[in-house]
């Protein structure tokens, strides 16, 4: 039997996956940051804080960004003193990032082509791995989550921020009405690409919910797992660590 994988509400042979996700970030590769203040009205800047406040980076380690094209979470900690690769599968995600960085003078930020399901980096080498809003484009979700574990050190940690199932009455129904109506709209009128951003909407509906994917980290490897909603689900912070 073939392997399928959902690529938003398709099924799909999941051979053709990365290839399918790979034309939608190219597409959108430009428009990326602009659309995302306009989707979510400037908060994921916020939500972003919160996450990286979590992840505590220290000054001197190592930390792998993965899906982290534009650079929006490697900037924040390499401001806390981290040493940061940045990888993302998708290269025209990281020239984006790149040329980001080079014009706000970061310097000293490692940027890496990896497959989050396939990384070329040896066990037992980050102190932490963070990934944002990218581990739902993967392909197969539980071979990168046991990436993430392998090139993890022992006492390292992983950090998840994702798009998650909103549990609050009333803000559910309004949520799921502004995502499926008006976020293509606004893809369409912001980017010029109204299909990428109706592939990016029912992703997350295809996503597993809290308590699911925080039983994938598990089945991983990692413990001490712990889930933080963030508006009633919108958003959820998933966190586990390799011991």
């Amino acid at each position: 039997m073939s392997d399928t994988v959902s690529f938003g509400y398709e099924d799909i042979d999941a051979s053709e996956k990365t290839g399918r996700v790979g034309e939608v970030f190219s597409n959108v590769a430009a428009k990326y940051d602009v659309m995302n203040d306009a989707m979510s009205m400037g908060m994921h800047r916020l939500w972003k804080d919160r996450f990286v406040a979590r992840v505590k980076p220290q000054p001197g380690e190592q930390i792998l960004d993965m899906a982290g094209g534009t650079g929006d979470i490697a900037f924040r900690l390499a401001d806390k003193g981290a040493s940061v690769t940045v990888s993302d599968i998708n290269q025209d995600m990281l020239d984006v990032g790149i040329e980001r960085a080079m014009d706000r003078g970061i310097d000293g930020l490692v940027w890496s082509r990896q497959n989050a399901e396939e990384l070329a980096f040896s066990s037992r080498t980050f102190d932490a791995y963070t990934i944002a809003f990218g581990i739902r484009n993967v392909t197969h979700t539980l071979k990168a989550l046991k990436e993430a574990h392998r090139v993890l050190k022992f006492g390292g940690r992983f950090y998840c921020l994702e798009f998650s199932t909103v549990e609050w009455p009333g803000f559910k129904e309004a949520y799921d009405l502004y995502s499926h109506k008006l976020v293509p709209q606004i893809g369409k009128a912001v980017a010029g690409d109204e299909d990428s951003y109706r592939y990016l909407i029912e992703s997350i509906r295809r996503f597993p919910d809290m308590a699911a994917f925080e039983a994938m980290i598990r089945e991983a490897g990692f413990s001490n797992t712990r889930v933080e909603p963030i508006m009633g689900g919108l958003v959820a912070i998933h966190s586990g660590w390799k011991v």
